[in-house]
């Protein structure tokens, strides 16, 4: 099962390990999965793929050309393999404004925030998010992040014009194929 964006995730993965992980306090996705393939994970996927998490997005907010639609699959490599479902979004306006609607939509969608997440809400501030929810066979993790260059480039993506007119961000539902525990690691 391979996605258009799917021979670029192992780099935006660990690039995420270097950078949202550790801003937002979210453990290392290459780290939470043991599973060694992604043989018959398509209903999984479509669970994540179902996430109404996935198309909750603050008004205003475009799909940037080159980014439309959901992206999902499985990834593996070096015998890990990790489903995924994520959408990339810019927002016209300030990146704080993403964080604060991101935070509440995904705590009334039963989304449970890292320790690290509920500390930066008190500042009030633009920041990675990271939550969990679930357990066992359907557990689950979301990031909501906000691209840089670095990740873009990581992508071999370029940012188009939309992405000058305000905060380009991913939303991001992963789970490792084995079923193991979604974790944000403080």
């Amino acid at each position: 099962m391979t996605s258009r964006k799917g021979s670029r995730l192992h780099a935006i993965l660990l690039l995420m390990t270097v950078s949202t992980g550790a801003l937002t306090g979210c453990q290392a996705t290459a780290d939470a999965v043991s599973a060694s393939d992604c043989g018959g994970t398509e209903s999984r996927v479509d669970e994540l793929k179902s996430y109404g998490i996935l198309v909750s997005r603050p008004q205003g907010t475009v799909e940037p050309r080159g980014f439309e639609g959901l992206d999902a699959g499985c990834w593996e490599d070096s015998g890990d393999a990790q489903l995924y479902a994520e959408r990339s979004y810019v927002f016209p306006g300030d990146k704080a404004d993403v964080t604060r609607y991101y935070r509440a939509a995904a705590e009334r969608e039963g989304w449970t925030p890292s320790p690290a997440t509920r500390r930066s809400s008190k500042a009030n501030r633009p920041t990675n998010l990271c939550f969990t929810r679930g357990e066992a066979d359907n557990a689950a993790k979301l990031d909501v992040y906000f691209l840089t260059k670095e990740i873009l480039d990581a992508e071999e993506s370029k940012a188009g014009p939309e992405f000058n007119t305000g905060a380009g961000y991913r939303v991001s539902v992963t789970s490792s194929a084995d079923g193991s525990a979604a974790n944000c690691s403080d």
